[in-house]
């Protein structure tokens, strides 16, 4: 029972709201109880004292006076009278048994199997003593104490109540909220409703619905991905299975050796085409999963990215440098944005003839900076500089073989960024070019 008491807000609210209420409503009514008997018993003295002093003015100074028959006589309240000399002349009860010689003030004497609160006082030649049970008036005040506790009782519970029912209607959209989750299929990931929530759950369920939407474009991203993959890989597994054949159907060594060669470029192609692909998935998953930034230089990102393609521009004779290079840092992945310049300087690459030239550019631009990639190679055809930016598309007739991933890539990581993408033609080289441009890192 504890361990459902812990884990549920509204029956720790319950308790503890309860809890205080009771111990208020006793620590009240205890104290209320003590302070009506105390004021009980200050308004009885008070009352011995005036009845004696009325008894001053009313007696004569040594006539005796007969007390009360015995049949009237009251022993929880009893008055006694003496003349200075001792001689008692009144006594309203004369089995109280009280002592005949009185001390002036208030005292408490054992009587009668009881105690009684006296009061005694000497004026002229008498000397008036009047005592009090101390039961009868314990129970007089404490009748008195009841009652003034008695409301504190009745509305303990009541609020109670009204705090049992204030807590569960405050805690109701709560309970709306988990019985909507609950109810949800496992691919149900669309928004919960965020209308009549306290401010305190709100944010838990904005924060809910966007965990909903990541979730959400990560699945879409998953199922994107596999189609993607199952269209885009049957052609090249067609193909190697048309190049082994051939292989295999090769009369002599030559036509051998040419099989074999297209099979080790088909293999290349499809190698290619899935880690393309799979940085692709990697990068979408990422951007779904809301990736935790970090300032990145970019220079750096460039001159790395350089370092992984000089190897094929080499071999063609293709001239790659740094044309600008400006001090510029954004937020983001450095792995993702190095993915991305390679991936530019690949695609200029490929398409720049041999003994072309490709430049990156790095130039502050505001707050933020931009990335260019020219190249000297044939640039694109209107109207597909917005084209060859989904995945899987090739422009006209490439004359590079690729798998139509590469600037997709390019733009899922600019997205990932913040950043945007333009296509247009090199007014300096006359081929491509690219321009990445990033918000501020601030």
């Amino acid at each position: 029972m504890m361990n459902g008491v812990g884990r549920s807000l509204r029956a720790r609210l319950l308790w503890f709201l309860l809890g205080a209420i009771v111990l208020a409503a006793g620590t009240q009514a205890y104290v209320a109880y003590r302070t009506v008997l105390k004021e009980a018993d200050d308004i009885f003295d008070y009352h011995m004292q005036q009845m004696a002093l009325s008894l001053r003015a009313g007696l004569p100074p040594s006539a005796a006076v007969s007390g009360l028959g015995s049949g009237e006589e009251n022993f929880e309240f009893v008055v006694q009278v003496w003349t200075a000399s001792g001689t008692r002349i009144f006594e309203s009860a004369a089995e109280a048994d009280l002592p005949q010689r009185a001390v002036l003030g208030f005292s408490n004497v054992q009587a009668r199997g009881t105690t009684y609160r006296v009061f005694s006082m000497q004026t002229g030649a008498l000397v008036i003593q009047v005592a009090q049970d101390m039961a009868a008036r314990r129970h007089m005040a404490g009748t008195l104490a009841l009652r003034t506790v008695g409301p504190i009782a009745l509305a303990a519970p009541l609020l109670m109540l009204v705090v049992w029912w204030v807590v569960s209607r405050s805690l109701a959209p709560v309970a709306r909220v988990r019985r909507q989750v609950a109810s949800r299929q496992a691919d149900d990931l669309s928004p919960v409703s965020e209308s009549g929530l306290p401010e305190e759950v709100r944010p838990l369920v904005h924060e809910l619905n966007l965990l909903f939407d990541r979730v959400r474009k990560a699945f879409e991203a998953q199922k994107h991905f596999v189609a993607d993959a199952a269209h885009e890989l049957r052609s090249p597994l067609a193909a190697l299975k048309l190049q082994v054949q051939g292989l295999q159907r090769a009369s002599d060594d030559a036509a051998r050796d040419v099989a074999v060669g297209r099979l080790v470029l088909g293999i290349d192609r499809a190698t290619r085409l899935v880690e393309q692909m799979l940085a692709l998935a990697r990068h979408e998953a990422n951007a779904a999963a809301g990736a935790t930034p970090a300032l990145v230089s970019l220079q750096e990102v460039a001159r790395l990215a350089i370092s992984d393609a000089i190897a094929d521009a080499q071999a063609r004779r293709i001239d790659v440098g740094l044309s600008r290079s400006d001090s510029a840092e954004v937020r983001g992945e450095s792995e993702a944005l190095r993915m991305l310049v390679r991936n530019l300087l690949d695609n200029a690459v490929k398409y720049t003839p041999e003994g072309g030239r490709v430049d990156v550019g790095i130039e502050a631009v505001g707050a933020g900076a931009e990335l260019v990639v020219e190249d000297s190679g044939p640039g694109l055809p209107d109207g597909e500089a917005t084209r060859v930016l989904d995945r899987f598309y090739r422009s006209g007739e490439p004359r590079a073989p690729g798998s139509g991933l590469g600037l997709a890539i390019v733009k899922s990581i600019a997205d990932l960024h913040g950043a945007t993408v333009a296509l247009d033609r090199s007014e300096r080289l006359g081929g491509l070019r690219v321009a990445v441009r990033f918000p501020s890192a601030a």
